[in-house]
């Protein structure tokens, strides 16, 4: 990247664009999908976002790293919750996004879909605020 790292605004985007499995790259190497982003009237970095198939995989990595163990190593409440957490990051609406969660899982498909109806079944238990 020809802009500087010690940029501010880079650094401020920088964990951000991490999280997201992109990448930072100089405004003038951007290509039709990157983001351009300008502060104060100029043109500073430019972000090539992942694919979709990428951020999956990134987001799998990401959790293996902050539980400190193979996703596949941990018990059945804690699968629960990355289920849950996929589920909100949108995992499951992309194509084989379940086969890829089971397989990182060590469960079956049946079982993470089990996670989600369980899921879904208490969110619609639960009784709603508005009075209905």
């Amino acid at each position: 990247m020809t802009r500087p790292a010690d940029d501010p605004f880079v650094t401020a985007v920088k964990p951000l664009v991490d999280a997201i499995g992109g990448e930072l790259i100089a405004p003038d190497s951007a290509q039709g999908d990157d983001v351009v982003l300008s502060w104060e009237g100029r043109e500073v970095v430019a972000v090539r976002l992942p694919h979709l198939s990428d951020s999956l995989d990134h987001i799998l990595a990401e959790l293996r790293r902050r539980h400190g163990v193979p996703l596949a190593d941990l018990d059945r409440k804690t699968k629960q919750s990355v289920v849950r957490l996929l589920e909100q990051r949108g995992a499951f609406s992309m194509r084989h996004g379940v086969e890829t969660v089971a397989t990182a899982l060590g469960v079956s498909r049946f079982t993470v879909y089990n996670y989600l109806n369980r899921e879904n079944a208490e969110r619609s238990a639960e009784p709603r605020g508005d009075g209905a």
